[in-house]
């Protein structure tokens, strides 16, 4: 560890002026020497590297959900040139270039932390080392030996020897309990940190290898911290639990704020958004706004939750537009029916099936129901005069006679007009309908 911290000793001079400035505001409140003057300046430390990191770490989140859009395209290249390595290296980078995505984007905040990180060990080892170091001098020493953090000094480390921490004014059994709190708490909150990632804010609905090595990363960096934390310093332990429990509200923030599409907590934040919408009847900020519209513009594209989102709208009378604003939908209104069944509100009417005769009716055919047509009305048969003054009946418009003796008479006269036919053909083909031989009576009118 003191290899790697030399690396960035460059850094250590800005890092511990920093610190110094810090002391300054907080020792003139605690006091000079005490332990929440000096670790409060490491706090304040975290908290100013973090606010300088969060375009970093908008960034981080936009690579991350690129490449798990990628990823089902990732697993294609690899299936298909499985046997030619370079090949899908090749076509690994031309996706990535397509799609403008850096695989490194998701570290960049890690690794922009790391020389910090690195430097303030540097700084707490020399402490504990009583070396001068940046713009520590020696009174500024002696006051960092001095300061205790909950009876642990701040630059003790779990490892030391009862010698060393009791130089440093302390005993072991204080800097050993002291030090296995801070890990444990450390590791706590990286788990729930990255657990809070998994099951919240990662798309269920495609199932990709990243989501394998985010599961992975859930149990090993917990056990890392664990490993590691016990050779840190407890100034060094102070900085990286501060870190975990900012980067534990950060996401808290992202997730319910901003969530992944697919994953459960866009559906808790649909739920909430649709809730607000309707209640205002108008999107409220610009926020909402560029969410709808980012809704509206996918278009069939759109995943579950987000379906669910616009027809809920629709069913509460409203619509999305395309530009993000919400207004009362025409469509979703219902039209009031008046008294004889047509819509008031000029809408269409519904079509109306048929209702269904029963067998009875059916086989009486319309016969019977004009005959209770004409019963009801009692409309009588009208009688027009002809040239000689007789009055007859009108016939219909079909030319068809009316009485059933004319009828009976035009029956036999297609009978007799079927006797030109050839031997056995009208006897054949009775017989493959089905009718009896020989003379047949005429049928209802009705029934032709």
């Amino acid at each position: 560890m003191d290899t790697i911290a030399g690396f960035f000793s460059f850094i250590t001079t800005p890092v511990s002026w920093v610190i110094v400035q810090f002391h300054k505001l907080y020792g003139a409140i605690f006091g000079p020497d005490t332990g929440w003057a000096w670790g409060l300046s490491i706090v304040s430390l975290v908290i100013l590297i973090r606010i300088c990191l969060i375009p970093l770490f908008v960034k981080q989140i936009k690579a991350t959900r690129a490449m798990q859009t990628l990823q089902p395209e990732m697993k294609k290249i690899q299936e298909r040139y499985k046997s030619d390595k370079q090949r899908q290296s090749e076509e690994m980078m031309k996706l990535y270039k397509e799609s403008g995505t850096n695989p490194l984007s998701s570290c960049l905040p890690i690794l922009a932390q790391s020389p910090f990180f690195f430097a303030l060990y540097h700084v707490l080892n020399s402490i504990a080392s009583n070396d001068t170091i940046g713009v520590i001098n020696n009174r500024l020493l002696e006051s960092a030996q001095k300061a205790h953090i909950f009876g642990a000094p701040l630059a003790a480390k779990f490892t030391d020897s009862s010698s060393k921490v009791e130089a440093l004014g302390s005993s072991l059994t204080d800097v050993r309990i002291v030090t296995a709190l801070m890990i444990v708490l450390m590791s706590l909150s990286q788990f729930y940190t990255q657990r809070q990632l998994m099951t919240k804010n990662v798309d269920t609905t495609v199932k990709t290898p990243f989501m394998q090595q985010q599961k992975m990363l859930m149990y090993v960096f917990p056990i890392m911290f664990a490993v590691f934390g016990i050779n840190f310093p407890v100034g060094v332990l102070v900085y990286w639990l501060t870190t975990n429990v900012w980067t534990m509200g950060q996401q808290m923030y992202v997730i319910r704020q901003n969530p992944t599409p697919g994953s459960k907590a866009q559906a808790a934040f649909l739920e909430r958004l649709h809730k607000h919408v309707t209640t205002a009847q108008k999107a409220r900020n610009r926020r909402e706004v560029n969410v709808i519209k980012a809704i509206v513009a996918k278009g069939r594209d759109r995943n579950e939750y987000e379906r669910k989102f616009i027809n809920g709208l629709h069913k509460a009378g409203l619509a999305a537009q395309a530009d993000g604003s919400v207004v009362v939908s025409d469509a979703a209104t219902t039209a009031t029916l008046t008294e004889d069944g047509t819509p008031s509100g000029g809408g269409t009417p519904k079509r109306q099936q048929p209702k269904r005769q029963s067998k009875a009716k059916r086989h009486s055919g319309p016969t019977a129901a004009t005959a209770k047509t004409d019963a009801e009305s009692g409309a009588k048969p009208s009688l027009t005069k002809s040239e000689d003054g007789s009055a007859t009946k009108d016939a219909d418009k079909s030319g068809e006679p009316k009485d059933a003796a004319a009828k009976d008479a035009a029956n036999k006269g297609k009978s007799g007009a079927s006797g030109g036919q050839q031997p056995g053909q009208g006897t054949r083909s009775k017989a493959k309908s089905g009718q009896r031989k020989g003379q047949q009576r005429p049928k209802h009118p009705s029934k032709k």
